[in-house]
């Protein structure tokens, strides 16, 4: 069993807000400082996805979110590097209680509402991928896999997820 691919699983949260999503800045981690991600973070042991995703939001930006609230908008194989990799699972709402904040500013500088079909040069591209296929309806894509296949993306029929 020591051979048994094993990967992170991560959690993502795209808050919703009109035309706008939530993006943090982050800083003092020690990865991508000063660059901007979404509310997330790594599943616990035993935790159901959605919930991790809940548990999230509410760490990083205050806000409380019932699980059940939360729709799968994506998820994306990211190869970090040759020998690190993750599978994110990318959650949309438009429902939450309380207004975000920056609850963990140790390790963020600021909240930023963007809109997502042009996000700020510096966003990390990871979660940029997973924004970028969520709102073109893409259920899965393969971020960071280039040697693997020129094809990174199981597509589904693009619907625009936020009204537009």
């Amino acid at each position: 069993m020591a051979d048994r691919y094993r990967s992170i699983v991560d959690v993502h949260v795209i808050l919703e807000r009109g035309d706008e999503i939530l993006l943090l800045e982050r800083q003092s981690t020690g990865y991508c400082d000063g660059m901007l991600h979404l509310p997330s973070g790594h599943l616990d042991e035993g935790e159901p996805a959605h919930h991790g995703a809940a548990r999230e939001a509410r760490e990083e930006v205050g806000v409380d979110i019932d699980p059940g609230d939360l729709v799968l908008a994506t998820v994306v194989h990211h190869r970090q590097n040759t020998d690190l990799a993750r599978v994110g699972f990318f959650f949309a709402t438009t429902c939450w209680a309380g207004e975000p904040r920056n609850a963990e500013p140790h390790k963020c500088s600021k909240l930023q509402w963007c809109d997502p079909r042009v996000l700020p040069s510096n966003t990390i591209d990871y979660p940029a991928t997973g924004i970028r296929a969520y709102l073109a309806g893409v259920p899965f894509t393969a971020h960071g896999w280039d040697h693997y296949s020129a094809g990174h993306a199981v597509r589904a029929q693009p619907t625009d997820p936020m009204g537009r």
